[in-house]
């Protein structure tokens, strides 16, 4: 896997939101997603740009590929 663009959590939200993930709920700074069987958790610093290894996580978890976080 190559390195991921940088992206901050709104723009995550926004793709994973585009391809069906539904909110579940909101703890603290973090989102849950779910789609299906497939839960997803997205940590929500607005301002700030998700880390790599986070945002390798969350594709991970999402069961999508890189090119759809492009």
């Amino acid at each position: 896997m190559s390195k991921p663009p940088s992206l901050k959590a709104r723009e995550v939200l926004t793709i994973l939101f585009a391809h069906g993930f539904e909110k579940v709920r909101t703890s603290g700074s973090h989102i849950r997603l779910r789609k299906g069987k497939l839960f997803v958790t997205v940590p929500f610093h607005s301002s700030k740009t998700i880390p790599v290894g986070t945002l390798k996580s969350i594709i991970r978890q999402s069961g999508l590929q890189e090119k759809d976080f492009k």
